[in-house]
């Protein structure tokens, strides 16, 4: 099905900003909903934002919302997350995913997930 490559990640020191890329494949990528998620060693793979196909609808979760946007670039089948003012607890591997169901944060939901890439922040 669709493909995804994660790409961006490194090491930021805290108050920073990073973009991470969300490469895809698939030539329908316009009409598929794309998702990042983070995880850390020994806690729960967390939601972090979602945005339509069209790029017109976006979600974030509420720890992050102000803080991150969620952006897509149809034309290169890629969507971005930017990332600002970055804390150490942000550290940990960022994941993205595919979704064809509107409104969800559920992990379980996204059936295409890329490899991540790992954001690491220093005090």
């Amino acid at each position: 099905q669709v493909q995804l490559v994660e790409s961006g990640g490194g090491l930021v020191q805290a108050g920073g900003s990073l973009r991470l890329s969300c490469a895809a494949s698939g030539r329908a990528f316009s009409h598929i909903g794309v998702g990042w998620f983070r995880q850390t060693p020994g806690k729960e793979r967390e939601f972090l934002a979602v945005i339509s196909g069209g790029g017109v609808r976006t979600d974030y979760a509420d720890s992050v919302k102000g803080r991150f946007i969620i952006s897509r670039d149809n034309a290169k089948n890629t969507v971005y997350l930017e990332i600002n003012t970055l804390k150490p607890e942000d550290t940990a591997v960022y994941y993205c995913a595919s979704t064809i169901i509107w409104g969800t944060r559920a992990s379980t939901d996204f059936t295409s997930w890329g490899q991540g890439t790992r954001v690491t922040v220093s005090p």
